[in-house]
């Protein structure tokens, strides 16, 4: 006798309507679909989830269930509502965009920090979406990626650099299957608390810290993230602050800050991980006056996305792109030199 599924009133499924639908994979062991669906929905707590559950809106195979509901493979997992979805519709906005690059089938876009990605909770204007769809009328969507045309990968808001476009279903297919196959080069600069000796590599399953849903954690357990691979090369030590090239083998939300931190050198000026106080250096006023100057230039997490390389879906031939640090970064950096350089003085 099955003790999990439980009959949904009639009227109540006339007038519920699908926002998420998932397939779960062959692969998959028993899960609790609370703890399943942790790490699924976007900006939900498992208290939220549960919720959810016991109100009938979580359902699997088309039947209501318990939060104690064990998930397998091939299971269909619908989350319903009482109100249908918001409107996926993403609108023109005539905002300029940095072209780097661009032909029939993609574009290269290097994105300026603060400017969000795609439409998405309390940002439905003035992202790059909005500014793609004006500037090119029909741009493709990936299943599962309503309200993000074009888009095969994003970074965050306050990070700059490269974002690869597809114009056209066929690029979309081909580019997609790339980032799924982690054949895309992606390098990003970043500017780091504290002194690195050598280089290395992070790795780690990422998923939502369970203290602040906007930070994510590393765990050691399958079951609490997705697996996730950062290889670091330090390219100039600066005393207090390491600059170092990261080149990601997979493409995980925060990947980058979440790895930092998780070694102990969080992302210089990064409110979210810690990095924006004095992690490293001397108990001088002096001192702390210059990076809170340095913070002031650069009220965002010190991360570029520097390089981007993909082999091309008409040509077949690998490109390669590569944008320059952003002023704020330069300013910052250029500071740091200077700082380094004096104090280097001061002591001989």
């Amino acid at each position: 006798m099955t003790t999990t599924e439980i009959e949904l009133p009639e009227q109540e499924e006339q007038d519920l309507y699908e926002h998420l639908r998932l397939i779960v994979d062959k692969g998959q062991s028993l899960l609790r679909i609370d703890k399943f669906l942790m790490h699924r929905v976007e900006n939900a707590s498992r208290n939220r989830i549960q919720n959810a559950i016991e109100q009938g809106n979580v359902l699997v195979n088309d039947k209501g269930i318990k939060a104690s509901y064990k998930v397998k493979p091939l299971d269909v997992i619908s989350v319903v509502l009482p109100h249908p979805p918001r409107d996926t519709e993403v609108y023109p906005e005539n905002i300029p965009i940095n072209i780097v690059y661009e032909d029939d089938d993609v574009l290269i876009v290097n994105k300026e920090p603060g400017m969000v990605v795609h439409p998405g909770y309390n940002n439905y204007t003035g992202t790059l979406v909005n500014a793609l769809v004006f500037h090119f009328q029909q741009l493709p969507t990936l299943p599962g990626n309503d309200g993000r045309p074009g888009l095969v990968h994003r970074i965050d808001k306050d990070t700059s650099g490269l974002l690869l476009i597809s114009k056209n279903e066929r690029s979309m297919t081909y580019l997609a299957r790339q980032f799924f196959d982690h054949t895309i080069t992606r390098k990003y600069l970043a500017l780091v608390w504290g002194d690195i000796e050598q280089d290395g590599t992070v790795t780690g399953y990422i998923g939502r810290s369970h203290n602040d849903r906007r930070v994510m954690s590393i765990y050691d357990d399958p079951e609490k993230g997705k697996w996730a691979v950062t290889h670091y090369k330090v390219l100039e030590r600066l005393h207090y602050v390491t600059l170092i090239e990261c080149q990601l083998e997979t493409g995980r939300t925060h990947q980058i800050r979440a790895h930092m931190k998780h070694i102990g050198h969080p992302l210089f000026s990064d409110a979210i991980y810690g990095g924006d106080k004095v992690l490293k250096g001397t108990v001088f006023n002096k001192y702390k006056q210059f990076v809170d100057n340095c913070f002031q230039i650069m009220p965002r997490q010190a991360l570029h996305a520097q390089t981007l390389g993909f082999v091309h879906p008409s040509t077949k031939k690998p490109m390669n792109f590569e944008a320059p640090l952003p002023q704020d970064f330069e300013m910052v950096l250029d500071k740091w030199r200077r700082y380094v350089k004096s104090d280097m003085s001061h002591n001989i």
